[in-house]
């Protein structure tokens, strides 16, 4: 096993060899932030809404409907941003709609964006599902494939053309999903016209939660000037009390340009400043950036305050930029997580941006919401399930100190030609998206490219080690993941990841009902992981469907005790492995969520510790009071943490 002193060196390649990586990247995704050179302006709200009901579903594009006002072209309906529209009317159809969905919003853009010529102004959808076009003012500005992730198109001259005009947005939605998406689907026509009509179809997904679509995030007009720092990226060390922050800039339209860099504590004082594009930073008694529970100050964010000063033959122009940033280093030995060069186990959840009526809309009550329940939990860690989760939420792990496993959309690649060269292409221009996005937030320490996917099949070896290999190239700083099923026998991208994840259901989903299974089953599957991989292992889903308040003695499945039971006696092994290999646990689930109809789920699934609208079953308990166990036994916690209290 390496110890922890002797992984500086390791590090220290890993901090240039990222800037290296760096390069894959066409052009930065700064999160948008107000600051003296910068506006950000929201058009959330209600917008128009129409669903292209035409039988192949194309009549938008076929009759041009972004040419005009939506209205003018058939009957439009309110439509609320950020939200998923299945669930917001009361008509059937619409919740269970495939193919093109129309928005249209007509946003005011303050007169002094307009006359300076010296202003980008910048259209940005933080995600919509899955395949967004969109235009402004009837010309097409963008298009993006995939879900999850944000894009954006600047305007600023489409918009000088004609200053007299409104800036009317159209974006037309598509949730289809084909065996190249990510996550894959694939559609289904009916040919039998004694069971169904002609041109009828339906939507099949291999994975086990809604298909929610629309735009989830928001929708923001932002400001830069016309020369602005258009990337940073930050990459983190120390060395006994000294922190390293190593930088670089990508600045855009700068003929000549001087830069001002600096380093700020919460007090906003500057500890390290550079007039350089790239350098390192030392920041002497560094405040490292600890996970919560794990020291009495998480969460610890300074402030990367970046200043440009650009001149061309018309203007001078002046760009600021702050990033947080978190001072902390991440590293994986054959047994153990190292954060700090300490030992760190995930004792967390999974989760799913999912809710009542918005679905995976994007709602500011309900993530604040969940954090505290994830600190009253004791909860330290969540993965990402099974997609990128909002930038907002990663933030607030960020200053909440929250360890994050972000996941890509690599969920359901269950078919053969899920495998093919268009799928790897796509799904490598998706990770490229997600380390783009979320490379600077301390609370990301791992990448995870996939969720049990069928790796038994023959291209799965080349198809996952391309794409481990290509995200560890993009940030070699990360440890990285793949998630798989409980046999361990026929997985084909254990061998090249980091770290070992494991889902497994033993007395749900393999000998239903038996409980007295679990303990060597579980224990079982840990030996045969670790003897073949030789890797630290995560029991990354776990878990027993329970409907509140359905109760049974002696347990029976589906109600709260058989949940407590599946939980005692997966908490038993891992008791005993931790002290070897094992390092960590997430439940599954954080919460019930919304699936397909089927026969397996009763209004959807209900292996939540909380209920869909966040009220605790009993296992919840169990949960909080293990975790909390957990977090004391390192005995590094402040006093007051000893006996948790509401939050």
């Amino acid at each position: 096993m390496a110890r922890p002193e002797g992984l500086g060196v390791f590090r220290l390649s890993c901090l240039f060899a990222v800037f290296e990586a760096a390069c894959l990247l066409d052009t930065g995704m700064l999160f948008p932030r107000e600051s003296s050179s910068r506006e950000v302006k929201e058009l959330n709200g209600v917008w128009n809404f129409r669903a292209d009901r035409s039988p192949n579903r194309n009549r938008g594009f076929e009759r041009a409907w972004y040419k005009r006002r939506l209205a003018e072209t058939g009957p439009v309906i309110d439509m609320p941003v950020p939200a998923s529209y299945n669930d917001i009317t009361q008509d059937p159809t619409l919740r269970d709609f495939i193919g093109w969905v129309w928005y249209e919003r007509e946003a005011v853009v303050p007169g002094r964006w307009i006359a300076d010529e010296g202003t980008r102004i910048v259209v940005r959808v933080g995600s919509a599902h899955y395949y967004s076009v969109m235009w402004v003012n009837g010309v097409k500005v963008t298009e993006h494939k995939g879900g999850h992730l944000p894009f954006e198109a600047e305007i600023g001259a489409l918009l000088r053309k004609d200053p007299t005009q409104p800036c009317r947005i159209t974006i037309a939605v598509n949730n289809t999903l084909s065996l190249d998406t990510l996550p894959p689907g694939s559609i289904q026509h009916m040919s039998d016209k004694t069971k169904y009509p002609d041109g009828y179809f339906v939507q099949s997904i291999f994975f086990d939660f809604f298909n929610y679509a629309g735009i989830h995030r928001s929708v923001l007009l932002y400001t830069t000037p016309k020369a602005y720092v258009d990337d940073i990226t930050v990459v983190t060390n120390f060395f006994d009390n000294t922190g390293l922050v190593q930088y670089k800039l990508s600045v855009r339209d700068a003929v000549s340009a001087t830069i001002s860099v600096t380093l700020m504590d919460k007090g906003g004082h500057c500890v390290a400043s550079s007039s350089e594009l790239s350098g390192d930073l030392k920041v002497k008694d560094v405040n490292l950036w600890w996970p919560y529970l794990m020291h009495e100050n998480p969460g610890y964010l300074y402030s990367l305050e970046v200043r440009l000063k650009a001149a061309d033959e018309k203007s001078a122009y002046e760009d600021v930029y702050t990033l947080p940033v978190g001072i902390r280093t991440v590293n994986v030995t054959s047994t153990q997580f190292l954060i700090n060069n300490k030992p760190f186990y995930f004792h967390g959840v999974n989760k799913h941006e999912d809710s009542d009526i918005r679905g995976k809309g994007f709602d500011w009550p309900l993530i604040v919401k969940d954090f505290n329940l994830l600190k009253w939990l004791g909860a330290n860690s969540f993965r990402t399930s099974h997609y990128p989760y909002a930038e907002e939420i990663m933030q607030m792990c960020d200053r909440h100190g929250i360890v994050v496993i972000d996941e890509c959309p690599g969920v359901g690649i269950k078919d053969i030609r899920s495998f093919g060269n268009a799928s790897l292409t796509n799904h490598l221009v998706v990770m490229d998206e997600l380390v783009r996005r979320d490379k600077n937030h301390p609370s990301v320490v791992m990448w995870s490219v996939a969720n049990e996917p069928a790796a038994e099949m023959p291209p799965a070896d080349f198809y996952f080690k391309t794409v481990i290999q290509h995200t560890k190239a993009l940030d070699p700083t990360r440890p990285v993941t793949f998630v798989s099923d409980s046999n361990y026998a026929r997985d084909k991208g254990a061998p090249y990841v980091d770290v070992i994840c494991v889902n497994s259901y033993f007395s749900w989903y393999h000998d239903p009902g038996h409980l007295e299974l679990i303990p060597l089953q579980l224990n079982t599957q840990f030996e045969n992981w670790y003897r073949k991989y030789q890797k630290p292992i995560i029991q990354s889903e776990y878990g027993a469907d329970t409907v509140p308040g359905l109760h049974s003695d002696p347990p029976v499945m589906f109600t709260e005790e058989y949940q407590n039971i599946v939980l005692k006696n997966y908490h038993k092994v891992f008791d005993e492995k931790k002290k070897q290999y094992v390092i960590g646990e997430l439940i599954w689930n954080f919460a019930d969520f919304m699936t397909s109809q089927g026969v397996l789920r009763v209004v959807g699934n209900k292996k939540g510790v909380f209920t869909r609208q966040r009220q605790p079953k009993a296992a919840a308990f169990i949960l909080k009071e293990r975790y909390w166990r957990l977090a004391n036994e390192t005995g590094i916690l402040p006093p007051w943490t000893k006996y948790p209290c509401s939050f």
